[in-house]
């Protein structure tokens, strides 16, 4: 076993590799980059992304990174390809194909299928003398000087190069298509990212009960309603206008002041400012207003009238947080 010192040591010349060899990729955004952005945003077709290896699983994301940021991609692995998957290629599909060495046998089998097929041929390459290369209409150069394996062998520095350039190709045709925060959420509706962009305050409010009770509730009345609800809070309504709210910490300080509870109501512990949003503003939003406010019950209105609260679980519930 290695010494903790020499541990901490490969990890740090492994990132300083990775990092030095995304650097050297600048060099590589050129005209060709580019032209590809411009075919890619005007072709009528999708970006089929193939590999062999580890360079197929770098394939499988740069697919993932472009379908959820508005360019429509599909992966066809290279072994895949000459058994059948080739008949995924559209005639209008432009075809990335990321190889280190562009010289692996189904790289190899692959490319002048291509060629003769008529697509346009994208080749993410390490060497450019290499078959891919020669045949490729457009090349990205991904060379790197040295894999961050010892033995120079695992691929870990080349894969990492293919990965930044597939994710420089997807934030400039991001920014190309002008793709926006609505765009994304209409992407991503079941995650966490995408609730931040449109879920709304309404969604959260009416999933909870609605408590209200009337300012001249007497104290034991405003427990029971907080206990209830579950919510924390009730608020305090009188001919359907909001008066204040009530929060489980109003009712605390109230009892380290007061021994008599007799004559105090709703009206007397009450903050007659609370906290609103309204019901069509973001969930996001209301999670700013609870953070900057240190509180953890917002009132939700509907132009003004009371619609509900919403509880800094529910955003917690949500992933929002």
């Amino acid at each position: 076993m290695k010494s903790k010192k020499s541990i901490i040591e490969d990890a740090v010349s492994t990132l300083q590799l990775e990092s030095q060899a995304i650097l050297g990729l600048i060099k590589n955004i050129n005209d060709d980059f580019v032209d590809i952005i411009t075919l890619i945003i005007e072709s009528k077709g999708r970006v089929i992304v193939t590999g062999i290896g580890k360079s197929a699983i770098i394939a499988q994301k740069i697919v993932a990174t472009f379908n959820s940021t508005g360019t429509p991609s599909i992966f066809m692995h290279a072994a895949d390809a000459v058994h059948g998957d080739l008949g995924m290629i559209q005639k209008d599909d432009i075809v990335i194909c990321i190889s280190k060495s562009g010289n692996t046998p189904e790289i190899k089998v692959l490319a002048p299928l291509l060629k003769q097929s008529g697509n346009l041929m994208i080749g993410m390459v390490g060497r450019l003398d290499s078959d891919l290369a020669l045949q490729a209409d457009f090349i990205l150069n991904t060379s790197v000087e040295k894999e961050a394996c010892p033995h120079n062998l695992a691929p870990t520095t080349s894969t990492t190069a293919q990965l930044a350039m597939g994710d420089a190709l997807a934030i400039c045709l991001l920014n190309a298509r002008n793709f926006n925060e609505q765009d994304f959420a209409r992407y991503h509706p079941g995650g966490a990212l995408g609730k931040r962009l449109y879920l709304k305050s309404s969604d959260l409010a009416i999933k909870n009960e609605k408590p209200s009770i009337h300012p001249d509730a007497a104290v034991k009345d405003v427990i029971i309603e907080i206990s209830k609800n579950r919510l924390g809070a009730v608020v305090v309504i009188e001919d359907d206008l909001i008066q204040g709210i009530v929060t489980d910490g109003d009712i605390r300080r109230m009892l380290e002041k007061h021994s008599d509870l007799t004559n105090i109501k709703a009206r007397d512990l009450m903050n007659t400012k609370p906290k609103l949003i309204e019901k069509d503003v973001l969930a996001l939003h209301a999670l700013e207003i609870i953070k900057e406010n240190n509180i953890t019950q917002l009132l939700v209105t509907d132009n003004g009238t009371y619609f509900g609260i919403i509880h800094l679980h529910d955003l917690l519930q949500e992933g929002i947080i």
